[in-house]
């Protein structure tokens, strides 16, 4: 669509970051921070039919696409657990652990 209308949709993992289309491919790419990326081909102008669910990691959301070589990047990291909250207060995010840091790349 090149109005911003939602056309079609398919099932996603949870708390999707970062969505991508390859033209060369006709695949729509979904990457969520439950470690997984939703892969639908694009069948028709409003059609998708999911190909796979690509099991990445825990937080690997951050997502982009090459398309000239067809590959997705995304970027992953373990995290130290989260300290309990004072009464009161929200929840602070975990620190990342020193050194894993890590890009992770899938070939289509």
């Amino acid at each position: 669509s090149t109005s911003g209308k939602v056309v079609a949709s398919v099932p996603i993992g949870q708390g999707v970051d970062a969505n991508a289309y390859d033209p060369g491919t006709q695949l729509a790419f979904s990457s969520c921070g439950d470690g997984t990326v939703t892969i639908a081909h694009e069948d028709g102008p409003d059609k998708l039919t999911v190909v796979q669910t690509l099991k990445t990691e825990p937080r690997a959301k951050t997502m982009a696409l090459d398309p000239k070589t067809h590959k997705i990047y995304l970027a992953s990291a373990r995290f130290e657990p989260s300290p309990e909250p004072a009464p009161g207060e929200r929840r602070q995010r975990p620190k990342m652990v020193p050194g894993s840091f890590k890009i992770l790349v899938y070939g289509m």
